[in-house]
């Protein structure tokens, strides 16, 4: 093409430019003289994205960290209503009327397990790490059991636990679903502490509020995007720092549904206690979502024997909620102690107990000895009600005040009528 004939081109390909800017605004146009006018905000249609299939994998084999699937969460969160419902795992039918399974973006197939990611938008963006959800989904359809482990980011035992059951299930053999997130809390984690990084503690926010505080807003996504896709929870902990507990279940025995839901756990004690506002297992109930708490052991440590009792127990669970079948001797159950006290020091020194976890004692029976390190001077600890340690510190220096032993007081049924929640004080809970 000579100079003549491109300068003859320019005019003729913007006079076609102009003409289809033109007849677009006149489509526009007429559309919007066709329609009727609002008084209020624009209808805005937003198309729901379809989600992706997620990879069947074997979880006992090495595979690469999962990435969030961000385009449905998104959609999921623009579309919810302010004030949150209870979420079937059934999110929609296909063709053959199967119910499908679809949760962080991602639907999971029947007879399959994968990995998938959950982003709590609670860190800078550029350093975000996804948190790993394991996902099981059985062969048949049933009921989805939600665990979770390490809310409290120094408490090792309950990931253990997670790792174990969800590694050696079967998606061919199980009924409904399972999905279990090792470590919740991955800021504390990563920094061997109990706490978020803002310093709160993520099982006093649950369910959460979108525009809240930091651990507000985690707590508010884990709750919206994966705990109202579960029919029953379980939510593992530990013993705070320099604290021990003996395997055992925390869970408000006023509700049938969660009474009931014990009795699966098979020959462990449960501990009556409504916990306290904020709690993961609390704010589940809340919602209709019968929850437990799973206390075993210590924090900062893997205890082989707390994580088999553990495994053990959640197992049972599914043996009795008709997922999984395994073969059990269930022996005769653990009491549930619907009291509780918490004895403490009177002086401060080091502890030296004479008792361990488990230990039926006697009132005035002799628990441990405090010392003064500087006077040598030393005091016994007594016991001031019959009954079985639950939980103590481990040998340590202890403030006057300081919780020592945790005792479960076997007591009647009827005792619940009489009694203000919650139960358990303030020390020690989940």
């Amino acid at each position: 093409m000579n100079p003549i004939q491109r300068h003859n081109a320019l005019p003729a390909s913007r006079a076609l430019l102009l003409i289809l800017l033109i007849g677009m605004g006149s489509l526009l146009t007429g559309q919007a003289a066709d329609a009727p006018i609002s008084e209020g905000k624009p209808t805005v249609t937003v198309q729901q994205p379809e989600p992706v299939v997620a990879p069947n994998l074997d979880l006992k084999e090495v595979a690469p960290v999962p990435q969030p699937a961000t385009a449905l969460e998104a959609f999921e969160e623009s579309s919810a209503e302010p004030a949150m419902t209870a979420a079937s795992p059934a999110q929609n039918d296909d063709e053959a009327g199967t119910e499908k399974f679809i949760i962080l973006g991602a639907e999971v197939a029947p007879g399959t397990a994968t990995r998938l990611a959950w982003s709590s938008d609670g860190s800078i963006s550029g350093l975000a790490t996804p948190t790993p959800v394991l996902v099981i989904r059985g062969e048949r359809p049933g009921k989805t059991l939600c665990l979770t482990a390490a809310v409290h980011g120094d408490e090792l035992n309950g990931i253990e636990i997670v790792r174990r059951v969800m590694y050696d299930i079967k998606p061919e053999n199980l009924s409904g679903n399972i999905i279990g997130i090792p470590i919740v809390n991955l800021q504390g984690f990563q920094r061997g502490s109990r706490y978020l990084s803002d310093r709160r503690d993520l099982n006093r926010f649950f369910p959460g509020e979108a525009d809240g505080s930091l651990a507000s807003r985690i707590a508010h996504s884990l709750f919206t995007k994966v705990i109202t896709h579960c029919d029953k929870l379980i939510d593992m902990h530990t013993g705070s720092l320099r604290r021990t507990n003996m395997p055992q279940i925390r869970a408000d025995m006023r509700n049938k549904d969660v009474a009931t839901f014990t009795e699966g756990f098979g020959k462990i004690a449960v501990i009556h206690t409504a916990g306290s506002p904020g709690m993961l297992r609390a704010a589940a109930l809340e919602h209709g979502i019968p929850a437990a708490t799973l206390e075993v052991g210590e924090s900062l440590r893997i205890q082989e024997d707390q994580i088999e009792m553990g495994v053990s127990s959640i197992n049972r669970v599914l043996e009795r909620e008709g997922m999984y079948s395994r073969l059990f001797s269930w022996g005769e159950p653990e009491p549930v102690y619907y009291q509780s006290s918490w004895i403490r020091a009177d002086r401060g020194g080091i502890l030296f107990s004479k008792k361990e976890l488990g230990d039926m004692i006697d009132m005035d029976e002799v628990l441990g000895t405090i010392t003064d390190p500087i006077t040598n001077e030393s005091s016994t600890i007594l016991a001031t009600t019959r009954g079985r340690i639950i939980g103590m510190a481990v040998d340590q220096f202890v403030m006057p005040g300081y919780g020592c032993y945790h005792i479960g007081i076997e007591s009647s049924e009827e005792v619940l009528a009489d009694q203000e929640p919650p139960l358990i004080p303030a020390v020690d809970v989940e």
